[in-house]
């Protein structure tokens, strides 16, 4: 195998991946943006954008089989395309919550909002944050960052269950906030999934470099 050949055709892979990335990141932040605002323009221009993820999902994973067949990788080079393979499909699913949040704030438009949304925002910037530096740790190889990346999802888990007993207090004391109330919980379990495949990413990042996906978070912590 010509591995100057392969290398140069992974750097055109993680090109086309980090842009891949980018645009599910601004899809995140905007669709939360839209939810503070209830904009519908806003919402509808991320559902909009879903094709175009779709349309970048099917080019890289074709990129990868291409790859696959024609350079014959092996070892580590097997588990890197193999691994890109599978962020694809998490970068994919990531954008799918952010249609299903601006979802939401279509269903939701034309009201007024029940509360003040701080957390909701304060977990998509972290969940943003992971994702950005999941995708850096994979390109670079980066087990450190992994680690750290995956210990911060605790963060959002904490939010997460923050926000279901905020939620659940209003809607036991007002039962006309129910259907509003339980429309911001499953934005809440729609950013705390987007966390979940960063860790993800971050997992594939120890089987590129060791050759083996971590079993549980006490791994991360016992290892200095």
């Amino acid at each position: 195998m010509n591995m100057t050949n392969f290398g140069l055709k992974m750097q055109q892979l993680n090109n086309k991946l980090l842009k891949m990335a980018v645009l599910v990141e601004d899809m995140i932040q905007d669709s939360v943006d839209a939810l503070k605002e209830l904009n519908a323009d806003l919402a509808n221009e991320i559902i909009d954008k879903d094709d175009i993820i779709d349309l970048m999902e099917h080019e890289l994973e074709m990129e990868c089989l291409a790859l696959l067949a024609t350079q014959q990788p092996l070892a580590k080079d097997l588990r890197i395309v193999g691994s890109t393979l599978k962020v694809i499909t998490d970068l994919e699913r990531i954008a799918d919550h952010a249609v299903d949040i601006s979802e939401v704030t279509l269903s939701i438009h034309g009201q007024k909002l029940i509360k003040l949304l701080i957390d909701i925002p304060r977990m998509a910037s972290h969940a943003v944050n992971m994702l950005h530096r999941a995708i850096t740790a994979l390109i670079n190889e980066n087990i450190e960052l992994a680690r750290e990346v995956i210990i911060d999802d605790d963060f959002l888990d904490d939010l997460n269950k923050q926000i279901f007993h905020e939620l659940l207090i209003l809607m036991m004391s007002d039962p006309k906030v129910i259907n509003q109330s339980m429309q911001l919980l499953m934005v809440s379990m729609f950013l705390e999934r987007i966390g979940d495949h960063a860790t993800n990413i971050c997992e594939w990042v120890y089987y590129i470099v060791d050759g083996k996906k971590p079993k549980n978070l006490v791994f991360y912590e016992g290892s200095q």
